[in-house]
Formats: C-alpha cells, sequence, structure tokens
C-alpha cells in the first residue's frame, strides 16, 4: 500500500462516482478502478459497492476512509513543517466570494491576525459558492468563508445569517421594507441563467409568484452595481454590502417577508492545519460576540 493508493481510496468516497473521482486525480477512469480493485485485493476487504451510477462506502471501507485520510493529513502537516522550515511565517489560504471579501477582510482578518502576526493570510478570490468548494477540493485554499448549502463532502461552520436586501436607484417610491410582490414587474438584474445564485432567486421568485423583468443577467459583481448606478434596474445582495452601496448613492431596503442565508467556514473532512483551527476559532468567537 502506498499514498497514491490512499489517495484513491479518499477521492472515490469523496466523489461517489469512479468518473468524477478519476477526473480530480486527472487520472482515467479505467485505471483508479483497477487501482481500487488491486487494493481491495491486496487487503481482502471490499471498500467499495456499486450503487446505480456510483459508488458506496462499504462497512469495512468506511474505517479504511477514515484511516486513509488521518495518514494523508499527517503527511500534509509534515509537508507544511518542511516548506516553511527556516520561516518565521506561515501562510493560510481563505478562499471567499467578492461579496462577502468585505467582511473578511475588514472583520475577521484583523482579530486573527492581532493574535497571530506570524502567519500570512492568502485571500483565494472566487466568483461564486461553486467556485470555493472547488478551491477547497483542489487544495488551493485551506479554509472556504461562503453561504450554504455546499456539498455534504465539506463540514460547515455557520457564522452568522446575513440579510438579502434591496438595492435600487434614487428616486424610486418603495416602502421600507418592500412587500415581496412589489417585485412583480420590478426591472432587476441578476445572476446569469443556469448559475447555482440564479437558481435559488429564481425559485424565491416562483414561491412567492413573482414575475422581475430582467434588465441584466451577469455573474459580475460590477455589472449589477453599475446597473443600479446608470438607474437601470435593482439588485438584491447581502445586507453586508450595504455600506459600499450606500456610499455610492443607492437606497437600500430589506424585504417583507425577510430573507436570510447563513454565511459559513467550511473546509474539508480532513484535520485541519492548526494555524487554520485558530483562525476557526476566532471566526467562531467572533460571532457569538
Amino acid at each position: 500500500m502506498n499514498l497514491q493508493q490512499l489517495r484513491y481510496v479518499v477521492a472515490t468516497a469523496e466523489h461517489r462516482t469512479m468518473t468524477d473521482a478519476a477526473r480530480s486525480l486527472y487520472i482515467a477512469q479505467p485505471a483508479l478502478s483497477r487501482a481500487i480493485r488491486d487494493l481491495e485485493r491486496e487487503l481482502g476487504l471490499t471498500l467499495f459497492a456499486r450503487s446505480g451510477r456510483g459508488v458506496v462506502v462499504t462497512a469495512q471501507g468506511r474505517r479504511v476512509v477514515k484511516l486513509a485520510r488521518e495518514a494523508l493529513d499527517a503527511v500534509h502537516e509534515i509537508e507544511g513543517l518542511a516548506s516553511h522550515a527556516g520561516s518565521a511565517e506561515t501562510e493560510l489560504r481563505i478562499a471567499s466570494t467578492p461579496t462577502l471579501e468585505p467582511g473578511l477582510a475588514g472583520r475577521l482578518l484583523p482579530a486573527y491576525t492581532a493574535e497571530h502576526p506570524g502567519v500570512r493570510v492568502q485571500i483565494v478570490r472566487c466568483e461564486g459558492r461553486e467556485a470555493v468548494v472547488n478551491a477547497i477540493r483542489e487544495q488551493r485554499a485551506d479554509l472556504g468563508l461562503t453561504d450554504l448549502p455546499v456539498p455534504a463532502d465539506l463540514i460547515t461552520h455557520p457564522l452568522e445569517r446575513q440579510e438579502i436586501v434591496l438595492i435600487s436607484p434614487p428616486g424610486m417610491e418603495l416602502p421600507n421594507p418592500v412587500p415581496m410582490g412589489r417585485l412583480d414587474g420590478m426591472r432587476l438584474a441578476l445572476p446569469a441563467r443556469g448559475s447555482l445564485r440564479r437558481r435559488e432567486l429564481d425559485a424565491m421568485f416562483g414561491k412567492y409568484a413573482v414575475n422581475p423583468v430582467v434588465v441584466l443577467e451577469t455573474d459580475e459583481r460590477n455589472g449589477w452595481l453599475n446597473a443600479v448606478r446608470s438607474g437601470r434596474a435593482s439588485l438584491l445582495w447581502y445586507r453586508g454590502m450595504a455600506e459600499q452601496a450606500s456610499r455610492a448613492g443607492l437606497v437600500v431596503r430589506s424585504l417583507e417577508p425577510a430573507v436570510r442565508r447563513v454565511i459559513a467556514v467550511v473546509h474539508a473532512r480532513r484535520r485541519l492545519p492548526l494555524i487554520a483551527q485558530d483562525f476557526l476559532s476566532t471566526a467562531e468567537k467572533g460571532s457569538a460576540a
């Protein structure tokens, strides 16, 4: 048994299909299937059983997967020690969406770096929740800050609930809060059709039987704000961005009923480096304050 085989076992357990696991490992699917079968013969255990188009971890396999994760985590920590040998500074990588980055940089990071001045924090900028998830899965980030939900292969630590508000050009005659029914026929800038956030908004529109007029469809945050600044449309965004909108001369209103999303720190199902554990403790302590 070797580290490569352990990586194969963990990837297969996390992705639950040989095809997706092979894609994440950058190998051919038949090669992964053969490697898993060879390991099962070597151990005398059945680790995975077919289920429809995917695979499920067997009772024997669950123990092996747990131990494989622990072994790979230990190797990762040893490699981290080696890479930082002779240096007083270590690095923590946190993936975040542009919407949540101001809160991360303005509130969480100062509290963390005050207690851990020897840690350099790199913000991995991601265009959306799916990009945050991919950054963690591909080990380009140790932690992620995003709204929920996220796939079940990630561990979540909820921090707060952020309100979704309506941001509009000045001069619109609307009450505050804005009844959900007033969104019917309203000109809105929305995320691109087919994106996860757009599907969630469309589901909300369907729930309240409203049909806004879509003026702009894009995942570019600046495009949304520009559409509002020019008076072309309104925008649904997080309360955390209200200060930026107000500085731009825009009007921020709540919705009725209120709509909130849970913001969380997320990470892979593995033992976190100590610096990441410390950040998580700081973030949770700040959310409880």
